[in-house]
């Protein structure tokens, strides 16, 4: 069963992407903790457990997901990019990088700031020619 993630990676449902490559993908996510909140997955793997993932596919998302963070901090202002790996709301293995400015900024559980399509859109290139230049 293809998952919401899947569907994403293969443009079945639109996304703010900001990095692909072959095997990973990098989207913004629509429920952000801050402006530049993304989403880092592999592309061909469902499993929603990342100690599960076999070792090339676990090391390449740790890479991928290293050259985003670079982009993501060149592109939006912010003292550090904080990562969480929880994996409980969508079965699909997959990375939060999110820009912050203190610790608080990466508490779940507070109110998600809400940031209109044009913003999406424009932090999403930003990162995206960031990542380009890597």
């Amino acid at each position: 069963m293809a998952t919401i993630f899947t569907k994403i990676c293969k443009g079945e449902i639109p996304s703010y992407k900001v990095a692909e490559s072959e095997d990973y993908y990098a989207f913004l996510d629509i429920s952000p903790l801050a402006l530049g909140h993304t989403l880092v997955v592999p592309k061909h793997c469902e499993d929603d457990y990342i100690f599960n993932l076999d070792e090339a596919t676990y090391e390449g998302l740790w890479i991928f997901a290293r050259k985003v963070a670079k982009a993501l901090k060149a592109a939006v202002p912010c003292k550090r990019v904080g990562v969480a790996v929880l994996g409980m709301e969508v079965p699909h293995t997959h990375i939060h990088l999110v820009p912050l400015q203190s610790e608080s900024d990466m508490d779940f559980r507070k109110k998600k700031p809400e940031f209109s399509a044009e913003q999406m859109k424009q932090v999403s290139e930003a990162i995206f020619a960031e990542y380009e230049k890597l």
